[in-house]
Parts: C-alpha cells; sequence; structure tokens
C-alpha cells in the first residue's frame, strides 16, 4: 500500500515537473522569435508585426469591408517623455493597396493645447523637426490631443535619414523625441506605399 502511493507520488512528480519544463521552453522560445524581430500588433485584425530593417516594424492587415492591402510601419523613440516611462513615442505610417495615406506622431504622452487653427479650422500644433544636419518648425494637425498627424514631406526625409528627432510641447512644456530611422528597408516602403526617401 505504502509501496503504491509511493510510485503515484513519484509519477505525480515527474509529470508536474515535465509540464512545467515544457512551459518554461514554450516561453522561452516566444521571447526569442520575438527578440528576433516580431512584435504583437496591438489591433485585433492585424498581423503581428515583422522587422522592416533597422528599428522598424511592418504590420499588415486587410480591410474587412473593401479587401484592401493595409499595411503601417511603426518606429519608437529611443527615449520616454517624462510624463509616462511606459509609453514610448512613435511614428507610424499608414499605407493602403500600395499607396501612402498619412503618417503620425505619438508622443506617448498628452499633448498641450494646439497653437492655432488651420486653413479649414482644424487645430495645429507647431513643432520644431531636425532631419540628420538640418531643422525647420513645423504645424501639424492636432488629433485630439492624443497625436500630430505629420506632413509627407517629413516622412520622406524621415525615411532617409540617419537621425530624426521631434520638439513638441506636452502638458508639462517642451519635450524632444529622439528617433534612429536608419536601416529602413526602402524597397518594401516604396512597394507598400510608393515612398520614396527626400533630403530636406
Amino acid at each position: 500500500m505504502n509501496v503504491s502511493r509511493l510510485l503515484r507520488t513519484k509519477n505525480w512528480l515527474a509529470l508536474t515537473g515535465a509540464v512545467f519544463a515544457a512551459t518554461v521552453l514554450m516561453t522561452a522560445g516566444a521571447m526569442f522569435a520575438l527578440a528576433q524581430g516580431g512584435t504583437m500588433s496591438p489591433y485585433q485584425d492585424e498581423q503581428d508585426g515583422a522587422s522592416a530593417g533597422g528599428k522598424w516594424t511592418k504590420f499588415q492587415s486587410e480591410d474587412k469591408m473593401t479587401g484592401a492591402k493595409k499595411v503601417r510601419f511603426e518606429l519608437s523613440s529611443n527615449n520616454y517623455m517624462r510624463e509616462d516611462p511606459d509609453s514610448k513615442p512613435r511614428v507610424e505610417i499608414l499605407c493602403s493597396n500600395g499607396k501612402y495615406e498619412a503618417a503620425d506622431f505619438n508622443p506617448g504622452a498628452r499633448l498641450g493645447h494646439p497653437d492655432y487653427p488651420g486653413f479649414w479650422g482644424q487645430p495645429k500644433m507647431e513643432v520644431m523637426v531636425r532631419i540628420d544636419g538640418s531643422h525647420e518648425h513645423k504645424g501639424w494637425n492636432w488629433v485630439r490631443g492624443h497625436f500630430l498627424a505629420m506632413d509627407k514631406g517629413t516622412v520622406r526625409g524621415m525615411i532617409g535619414a540617419e537621425i530624426f528627432n521631434v520638439e513638441v510641447r506636452t502638458r508639462t512644456g517642451p519635450q524632444i523625441a529622439e528617433f534612429s530611422p536608419a536601416g529602413l528597408d526602402l524597397d518594401e516602403v516604396k512597394s507598400a506605399c510608393e515612398l520614396t526617401p527626400h533630403k530636406p
């Protein structure tokens, strides 16, 4: 009786150890896969991301109603804003059916109030942009205090640059988001967006 109970206990411990080892291996495998360039998408209908060269990630999806093939290129900054050390600023380039649609700058923090109305009355915020050795002021559309709509000229300058910095006004004052856009696969961007780099 005691021998039988001892054997059952040993078998149970062996099974528990095997399940634990398998769980550790699967978790390590998933972490390794993500480290190789894969990134989980925050959107339900979007495939998990893959490396698009350098620090860029490419996400793909399909519009359920129109069937449009959508591609999103995302680049996270090298630094955080002081309000939120858990959310890095990022830029996103959005394309559909091989054409450029838009690009957004998300500071990862609450934006300050807009500076002035645009031609159509839309709120705008002035930012300073550095692309490699040049810098200039831009007026970007202010969208609900969460992100700014970038102009296409800045996007074309950014994708061919080594340095891309944005000085933006947040609720706690001006801050700079620092990006390293070098290494982006420009052939992929041209294919997905018909977008090519252009020096400012």
